[in-house]
């Protein structure tokens, strides 16, 4: 991938350009973070660039009294990404090591979100975990059986940032990473980050008074530094997630089960639905492959066909 430039715009007020990194993004404004972890309110030059957090970039120093310019964005490893609603792409965050899927007893978890994150870490070709927070308040057993992800190969930690419960190996599963914290609204992303990053509520206002943007819990993803190495970027709840628009017959790569068994079905494009012969479905039937999940594959087919016939 090409890096992506703002093209002829003159920079004639600023310093020649040096690496970066997004470390928010609000709008047409950026914060990026130079070698000395030193961040900076950028304007973005050029409508055609679209920074996210986590890119590497290129930003020039102003020379005058106008405001730092970012100019380019290297080449992505991956994106996280979703369909917007007008059924484009929007990409959440950049160059990703490793998903870490929240749930908690409290709200209520949605299992299906859980597998739509996973499967969009496997598109992505990040390793997912999947943690199950407020442990204190209980299990997620009703809705919830963290074993369905423990038997296709996910790391599964339970956390309590009331108790500490967890919080050594998380710090530990993260240590020299890029991760991004995901999940549904009031799971506790934010107190499991409070309590592992000494001063972080400092550190969030001090990106609120840089942007003008109020607090960025409810509204942007940012980057934090974690005291073992790497970083984590605490993203927004949401009340649903998808991966971006995809053909439907690419859905089965994003469930490691079913991608391991695709190769033994009779049809080379089996869908692992109505074929006969089908390797996915004597799995299912045969308790192999959780049928939850299995039900979860075939959800995120009929959205992926919806997708693309409004495409």
């Amino acid at each position: 991938m090409s890096v992506r430039s703002a093209g002829p715009e003159s920079t004639t007020t600023h310093a020649d350009p040096e690496p970066g990194r997004v470390v928010a993004a609000f709008g047409r404004h950026v914060l990026v973070e130079d070698a000395q972890r030193i961040r900076h309110r950028c304007m973005i030059a050029g409508r055609r660039l679209r920074p996210v957090c986590g890119d590497r970039v290129r930003w020039a120093r102003p020379t005058d009294q106008s405001k730092a310019l970012l100019v380019a964005i290297e080449p992505r490893h991956n994106e996280l990404a979703r369909p917007s609603r007008r059924g484009q792409t929007e990409v959440l965050a950049a160059n990703i090591d490793q998903l870490l899927g929240v749930v908690a007893p409290v709200p209520q978890p949605d299992p299906y979100i859980v597998d739509r994150y996973l499967a969009a870490a496997e598109l992505m070709d990040a390793e997912a975990c999947v943690i199950v927070n407020k442990s204190d308040l209980g299990d997620t057993a009703a809705t919830l059986d963290p074993d369905e992800f423990k038997q296709v190969g996910y790391t599964v930690l339970k956390t309590s940032a009331d108790t500490g419960t967890g919080l050594e190996p998380l710090a530990t599963l993260m240590a020299g990473k890029t991760s991004i914290i995901v999940g549904q609204s009031g799971v506790g992303k934010s107190s499991l980050l409070n309590a592992l990053i000494p001063g972080l509520e400092l550190a969030i206002d001090a990106v609120s008074d840089a942007t003008g943007e109020g607090k960025h819990t409810t509204t942007a993803s940012v980057l934090h530094h974690l005291s073992g190495g790497g970083e984590i970027i605490d993203s927004p709840g949401v009340r649903d997630f998808a991966p971006p628009t995809m053909e439907a017959g690419s859905v089965a790569s994003a469930f490691r089960e079913i991608a391991a068994l695709a190769d033994r079905c009779r049809f080379s494009d089996c869908m692992h639905l109505k074929e006969p012969d089908c390797a996915v479905k004597a799995a299912v039937e045969s308790g192999v492959i959780s049928a939850r999940r299995y039900e979860s594959y075939r959800r995120l087919v009929r959205l992926m066909a919806e997708l693309g016939s409004r495409a």
